[in-house]
């Protein structure tokens, strides 16, 4: 199972195409939405929250740190923060796991399963690289979204499928997201 988190950073889409796309690859998944996201999906999609609801096979309430997937028994493969805020970002590397997907995020990484961020803010300041560098050092793989344009990206969607293209990559599963040097 790889669990989805979507925080209120821009780019929520990122999230979302993920979700469409581990459901179309036959992947189970679960899904958390901070409440922040919630308001920037409205605001940057037409997708309802209960329509990104239902392309999940599991739910989490954030604010619910009693569910399963906040305890290092409950198994999962992999964890996506996509987009990740830099409030979250800082939680995560400062062991702060005050909701679920901070929590989610601290059991993703003290059991070593793959921990996939993409960081959503330009520019950065040196506290948010240093956030970066140490949750690398854990051996998170930080994925920033930033879509290449060597595949002769005409659209957003292009641009939207690269990045989750790379995101499947680093969680060794196997895509058609974009095209790739031969």
């Amino acid at each position: 199972m790889i669990i989805v988190a979507i925080t209120g950073a821009s780019g929520v889409i990122y999230g979302i195409k993920l979700l469409e796309t581990l459901n179309e690859l036959n992947i189970k998944n679960g899904l958390i939405i901070s409440d922040t996201a919630k308001t920037v999906i409205e605001s940057e999609t037409d997708w309802q929250i209960e329509d990104i609801i239902n392309l999940t096979d599991n739910y989490y309430e954030f604010k619910d740190l009693t569910s399963s997937i906040n305890s290092g028994s409950f198994k999962f493969d992999g964890l996506v923060i996509v987009p990740c805020s830099m409030k979250t970002l800082s939680s995560i590397a400062n062991g702060y796991g005050a909701n679920a997907i901070t929590r989610a995020a601290d059991v993703s990484l003290k059991e070593r399963r793959k921990t996939v961020i993409v960081p959503r803010e330009t520019p950065l300041r040196t506290a948010h690289i240093k956030n970066m560098l140490t949750l690398s050092n854990e051996g998170a793989v930080i994925l920033p979204a930033m879509p290449g344009f060597y595949s002769n990206h005409n659209t957003i969607d292009d641009q939207i499928n690269f990045i989750v293209g790379k995101i499947l990559d680093s969680l060794n599963i196997e895509n058609s997201m974009f095209k790739r040097w031969e």
